[in-house]
């Protein structure tokens, strides 16, 4: 059987052509992927090209910013705040190193009881205190803060794991509580919270520029450029009016009449009347501005400046000066004192008028004040119309501030014209010192001017800022002094307070060889439904010396002292007393009448 063939040359013919049609696909192919790549090529480079053109164009700025604030930060240098001084140059509050320690109790190789027995006696704390604090929580626990260098060596040599020192600048007060009801303290953020820390922030902080640093590659941090106060820290002080050692003996005499007479609390101040200058300030109780923290913060507040209150009888000098100035009455005039009377139905006696069964009779206005009597006080302040009483009462500050440059004044308070003018009572209670309220700094302010020849003058704590040669760089700046009674009229007054010192009842402030005028109070204090505490009470002694060439003034005041002899001329009067004493002492006053020692017979 024959096999045939196709021809060799169709053979060959049809393989080339499929040879070639393979040949033309796979160029077809490789163009089609040569042409993606390219594709893909220049894509990727558009939009390569498009976020170049984003990030070095459109959002350049904000990326070299970002940039810059990664590399570049600005730091705020730890300044010392300025030390406050008194007038002697006594250093009161300044910065110092100081540490905070921290208990870890989970890191503790000794009891806890073990460790207690050994902090207890260097913190001066109990033992039962710190076992207290150990066991509140595992670790972090703050045992104590503001520890001076010595104490903080002596916990760190005992060499206890688990206690942490933590060093850092905090505000000191080597005076601890002397000076607190005034200077204040700073909290933990260096923030003033009270008095002058308060009042005074913006100067005593140092000012001092940002430094400007930059972060290498390696994480050095290189100083950019260093303002030029850097390296400058001024010297400048705060010295303040007030006197160390008139300070101790104002609260040494203040805190004895307090105890003796389980007083709620007690104020004594001391002011120079022709500069304003307040020379003491004590308030008791009082805190520690080292550890406020421990102490209830109704002691933060300065009291003789926030609080108001009825001032009694000490306002009674004020009033007499009124109505001689107004013209209505002259010392010489007499007055019918019945000892009790009713005003609108309102009874008013005088203090005395049981013990004496009576009242006193005809009486000078000198005799009034000298015996503070209530009834003949209401009959010399009848003589003004109660408008023109009124517009006095406003003409002297009550129910304004004094501008003492302490902080949280209070402004006191007195009855609206329309109150004062409608009921015959409210002049009646005003003429000894009731049914209005003022705060004791305002009642130092207004005998001040009765001192002062009738100038008052603004009080204040702060001299100036003073570098460390004693020359002043900034010095406050106070009102010019303001004349509410004239001379003769406060002259007046002064001889009928010096009678009082003399032979009535501030005899118990006397001081041999020496004139003084005063004046005591005796006030109901205000309960709160309107009326009067049966027994709670406020006593007072405001007291001005030399009377013959007045130049200070002391206020005393204790508030509900306890007993029936609680007075103003048996517990206040003792303690002005001892602060002018130790004022005579100090400022080296001379006597009034020079004291002629016999020498005994040579025999």
């Amino acid at each position: 059987m024959a096999i045939s063939f196709p021809p060799f040359h169709n053979l060959r013919s049809r393989n080339a052509t499929e040879k070639g049609q393979h040949l033309r696909g796979e160029q077809s192919t490789s163009r089609s992927r040569l042409l993606a790549v390219w594709g893909i090529l220049m894509v990727g480079g558009m939009g390569l090209a498009l976020n170049l053109v984003r990030l070095q164009i459109i959002q350049a700025p904000t990326l070299r910013q970002r940039a810059q604030n990664q590399q570049v930060t600005a730091l705020q240098p730890f300044v010392p705040r300025r030390p406050i001084i008194d007038r002697q140059g006594n250093v009161v509050a300044i910065d110092e190193p100081a540490h905070t320690l921290y208990a870890h109790p989970f890191l503790f190789k000794q009891s806890q009881q073990a460790i207690a027995s050994q902090l207890a006696p260097i913190l001066n704390r109990s033992e039962q205190e710190l076992l207290q604090l150990f066991s509140s929580d595992d670790s972090g626990i703050r045992v104590e803060y503001a520890l001076n260098e010595e104490t903080a060596d002596r916990i760190a040599n005992l060499g206890l794991d688990g206690l942490e020192l933590e060093r850092q600048q905090q505000r000191f007060y080597p005076q601890q509580d002397l000076f607190a009801t005034v200077v204040g303290y700073v909290n933990t953020e260096r923030q003033g919270q009270a008095g002058l820390e308060y009042s005074q922030q913006s100067i005593l902080e140092r000012s001092i520029e940002p430094v400007q640093i930059s972060r290498a590659g390696d994480g050095a941090i290189i100083p950019d450029d260093l303002p030029g106060s850097f390296l400058r820290q001024d010297d400048l002080q705060l010295q303040i009016t007030l006197d160390s050692r008139l300070q101790r003996a104002s609260r040494l005499a203040l805190e004895q009449q307090m105890q003796q007479f389980s007083a709620k609390r007690g104020a004594v101040m001391v002011m120079d009347v022709r500069t304003g200058e307040i020379l003491s300030m004590v308030t008791e109780p009082s805190y520690d501005p080292n550890q406020y923290y421990r102490f209830d913060m109704d002691l933060f507040r300065t009291w003789v400046l926030t609080d108001s209150y009825e001032p009694g009888s000490t306002f009674k000098p004020i009033n007499v000066a009124i109505a001689l100035e107004s013209g209505t009455v002259s010392p010489n005039d007499v007055f019918y004192d019945e000892g009790w009377i009713e005003v609108d139905s309102w009874p008013i006696q005088n203090a005395d008028y049981n013990e004496r069964g009576g009242g006193r009779g005809s009486v000078s206005v000198q005799e009034i004040v000298q015996y503070s009597s209530n009834v003949g006080m209401v009959h010399i302040m009848e003589s003004l119309d109660p408008a023109d009483y009124y517009g006095w009462l406003e003409k002297i500050g009550l129910g304004q501030p004094t501008g003492i440059d302490l902080p949280f004044e209070s402004q006191g308070q007195i009855k609206s014209l329309e109150q004062f003018v409608g009921s015959p009572v409210e002049p009646a209670t005003t003429a000894f010192g009731h049914g209005f309220s003022l705060t004791a700094i305002q009642l130092l302010q207004l005998h001040g001017a009765l001192a002062n020849q009738g100038e008052m003058v603004v009080p204040h704590v702060v001299r100036g800022l003073y570098n460390s040669e004693g020359q002043a760089y900034w010095r406050s700046k106070l009102p010019a002094p303001r004349r509410i009674f004239s001379p003769q009229t406060a002259q007046t007054v002064l001889g009928m307070m010096e009678a009082a010192v003399q032979d009535g009842t501030g005899e118990s402030a006397q001081i041999l060889g020496y004139r003084i005028a005063g004046k005591t109070g005796t006030a109901q204090k205000v309960s709160s439904d309107g009326g009067y505490h049966d027994y709670a009470r406020i006593t007072s002694f405001v007291s001005i010396l030399p009377a013959e060439s007045p130049r200070y003034v002391v206020l005393v005041v204790i508030d509900e002292p306890q007993g029936e002899d609680a007075y103003g001329s048996t517990v206040a009067a003792p303690i002005a007393r001892g602060v002018m004493e130790a004022l005579i002492a100090i400022e080296g006053i001379p006597p009034s009448q020079p004291q002629v020692v016999e020498e005994p017979p040579i025999e």
